[in-house]
This record gives C-alpha cells, structure tokens and sequence, in this order.
C-alpha cells in the first residue's frame, strides 16, 4: 500500500481542523510504515512548559501513562532474570521497610498482581487535574516516601475485586523492579529493553528525590514509541518473554464493555494498546497486523479526542480502502 492515501486523508483531516494540536503519527502496516507525519504546536515535559516546538522525528514526547505499559513489559524481563516476585505473591511482603502497614490483615491481602492490574482496592483519585495536589498522583510525587503513601492509602473495595485506575500501582511496580535489579528504572530499561530494540534516543523524568516518575515519566520518539508497539505484535521477541506477554496482554480486569486491563496495557477485543494524557497512544493490533504511535498535546483537557479521530477516520478508515 501506498504511503499517500493515508497521507491524502490525514492532510484533509487537519485541514478541516479535525485534529487539533495533533503532534505526530506513525503507523505500520504488514511491516511498513504507511503514515508518518509531523506538526507543531505548544508542548510540555509534564507540568514544565517547551513553549512552541516543531516536532521531527528525533523530538522527544513525553509519553504519560504509556510509561506504565513500558514498566509492565520491564517488570516481565525482570522476572525471566529471576531478579522480582511472582505476580501472586504478597505484595508487602517485598517492601519489608513497612511493616506497620503490614499488621493490617487486608493491606497484608495485597498481592504484585493487584499493582500490576490496577486492583489494589485503595483510595485514589486522578480525576483532577495533573497540575494540583488533588490529584493523587502528583500528591504522590509530593510525598515525602512516594512508596509509602501509596500503600498506606485507606482500601475502600476488596483488592482484586474492582479496576481503579492508579499511577501509585505503576510506581510500586517500578519499585520491585529496581529492588531487585539493583538499577535505577530508567538504568534498567536502556539495558534490556531500549537498547536491544535499537532505541537510542529516550529520557525519564524524574521526581523531587531523584527517582524516575513510573507513572508518567517516559519520554521516547515517535517512532521510538513504534518500536515498543512492533515489539508487542511481534510477541516480545527474545527481549520480553512471550509467556509473560501473553498474560500480560490476557484480560484480566473488565473496564467497559469490550474494554479490559491486563498488566499495565489496555486489552480491546481486536486490539492492545498505552494511553497517556493528551492524546499519546500506541495501538497494536494483531488481527490487522497494525501498529499506531500518536503523540498530542490535548493535556488534561476532559475531551481529548485527536488520537482517536486519527485511528477511526484515518488509519483504519484508509487501510480497508
């Protein structure tokens, strides 16, 4: 197929302003990419303006909660390397500095796999802006021990039993990840993960204390948060182990009809994919052998559509052609 319909489409698209602050867009289709574009406009390193920047190919985009979906796949190497605990153990017990926490029979009950679907039963709120303090995750990032205020949260629903989404649970993750590895987050995922896939080009912002923001941090190419999306369809390579990718990728909680959560990453019934505020998606689809990367800068608005409008009424609108 031919890289101009898309193209075609894409530039009527943004001329009829369909796809405001649209950023960039990269797919591949059957192993080629059909769609590469780039464009301009007010851009942030989380709560830190860039003020107007012209996107290329080699500018760097946060990816806001993709990062989560990265943390997933890296806490899978870090299990074939035997370096961090089996999903169904006690979560508690591998932060031993706690063990106030720990007394509490249901915060006891939390086990890894609770974090890693987003299942924890604790208090938590992102529904607020990312810019207050109401939000729990940039209350998190306020804490004094991120970590702690994490899991001394009041439960208010039975682990396991209800999705609520949570940046903490993806900085728990992290935490076990770097326990065990003996590296800093961002060290271990240059190591196994970014420089195996030829990603040569990436960043991890970091909080107050010096520590790589796992929620949100991640920054990464365009076509740097493609080859994540690639390495996905392709089962994992000999980089993330295929068995922990296909559990990964299982639906293991239901969000909404025909929409789940499985380890970090969204599971729809033809598709996978890693949202992030403002518009940042990585959507994979095996059923079309498809992978989308957009970056936006749609930040915390309540309606944040461009991403979608690029994958419904370009892309995939364009390849049944």
């Amino acid at each position: 197929m031919s890289i101009h319909p898309l193209a075609d489409l894409l530039a009527l698209t943004v001329e009829r302003n369909r796809v405001p602050d649209l950023h960039a867009v990269v797919a591949l289709h059957h192993g080629q990419v059909v769609l590469e574009h780039y464009g301009e406009g007010a851009d942030f390193k989380l709560n830190e303006p860039l003020g107007h920047v012209r996107f290329t190919p080699d500018t760097l985009h946060d990816m806001r909660s993709v990062t989560k979906s990265v943390v997933g796949l890296l806490y899978g190497i870090a299990l074939a390397d035997g370096r961090v605990p089996e999903p169904h153990e006690p979560l508690l017990r591998h932060f031993a500095e706690y063990p106030d926490l720990a007394e509490d029979p249901r915060r006891a009950a939390l086990t890894v796999e609770h974090a890693l679907t987003m299942t924890l039963g604790l208090e938590w709120n992102e529904d607020v802006p990312y810019t207050s303090a109401a939000n729990s995750e940039i209350a998190m990032e306020l804490a004094p021990d991120r970590w702690r205020h994490v899991l001394g949260q009041r439960i208010v629903d039975e682990p396991g039993t209800r999705w609520s989404y949570c940046g903490g649970a993806s900085a728990l993750v992290a935490r076990l990840i770097e326990k065990g590895t003996g590296l800093a987050l961002e060290d271990y995922a240059r190591t196994r993960l970014f420089e195996p896939l030829g990603i040569t080009c990436s960043e991890w912002s970091t909080g107050a204390d010096g520590v790589a923001v796992a929620a949100s941090g991640l920054r990464l190419t365009p076509h740097g948060l493609l080859t994540i999306g690639r390495l996905v369809l392709e089962g994992g390579r000999d980089i993330v182990p295929g068995s922990w990718l296909a559990t990964t990728l299982r639906p293991h909680v239901r969000i909404g009809e025909g929409f789940h959560y499985g380890y970090q990453w969204y599971v729809g019934d033809t598709w996978i994919g890693g949202f992030g505020n403002g518009g940042q998606r990585v959507y994979v689809s095996p059923i079309l052998d498809l992978v989308v990367a957009v970056t936006a800068g749609q930040y915390d608005r309540s309606d944040q559509p461009t991403a979608s409008i690029v994958l419904d009424e370009v892309i995939l609108k364009g390849i049944e052609r």
